[in-house]
């Protein structure tokens, strides 16, 4: 069975790797980190190991016997384009969402470089499948350049997540993009948001046409402040790029 997702813009998640290591200030409070480390040193358990890096080849079928079709957020608990991950279980990743076809895969990294090197070399410069979605995290002004590499990628189904947002965002280019998720960071010891970074990052994204997606504020806990900005719920979604029989699927 898929395991089912609490995140709000996907339904389940599919790890076939667990366990990363920090790049940048929005890995300091990692949530994935937190959770892993409680059952280090516990036998039997899944992350026996904590949250060093470790991978999963009996997970990669997953997917292709998940009939229903879903929404799947790829390695929630790690980085598929970590430097320690061997280019040849990247390869049985992708071909096991290639062929699952009837899902949409919701591929997330914040190693922007090496995810366009290995997409453009894979798809030999070509388009992405429109049912595998790529991409960046970005949490300031000072890591907007994976957004620059995300946009070297043809594909109808680029996104970005900007969470947790930890500092203002003056101005970016997201045309081409088709989706924003924005929000706040949760947990012990989170860092706050200023209401006007998430209103810039909104009014950005309307400007240059990307469905925006506000997550949260953020807190000791991921829903303390809501998700309300300015009295709305923002739930914008790309529907224009969900394959027609998927999307059929899913509505129904």
């Amino acid at each position: 069975m898929p395991q089912k997702s609490e995140i709000e813009w996907t339904d389940a998640t599919w790890n076939p790797v667990t366990g990363c290591t920090k790049v940048g200030p929005g890995c300091d409070n990692c949530y994935a980190e937190r959770f892993a480390e409680r059952w280090r040193g516990i036998p039997g358990h899944p992350y026996e190991q904590g949250f060093n890096l470790r991978l999963w080849p009996s997970r990669l079928q997953q997917p292709l016997v998940w009939k229903k079709p879903r929404m799947i957020f790829v390695n929630s608990m790690s980085d598929l384009f970590h430097k320690d991950i061997d280019r040849a279980l990247i390869d049985r990743v992708f071909d096991v969402m290639e062929n699952a076809d009837w899902h949409v895969f919701q591929v997330l990294t914040k190693r922007s470089s090496l995810m366009c090197k290995y997409v453009l070399s894979r798809y030999h410069g070509g388009p992405v499948p429109p049912h595998i979605w790529l991409g960046v995290s970005v949490e300031d002004a000072g890591h907007t350049s994976r957004i620059e590499h995300l946009k070297q990628i043809r594909s109808d189904a680029r996104f970005i997540s900007v969470e947790p947002l930890l500092g203002p965002i003056e101005d970016v280019d997201v045309k081409g993009i088709a989706w924003a998720i924005v929000g706040g960071e949760s947990g012990p010891g989170a860092r706050p948001m200023h209401p006007d970074w998430a209103r810039r990052l909104r009014d950005i994204c309307g400007r240059d046409g990307v469905a925006f997606f506000f997550k949260q504020w953020g807190g000791a806990r991921a829903k303390s402040g809501g998700r309300l900005l300015d009295g709305e719920e923002w739930n914008g979604f790309p529907w224009q790029v969900v394959p027609k029989p998927i999307m059929a699927a899913l509505a129904g």
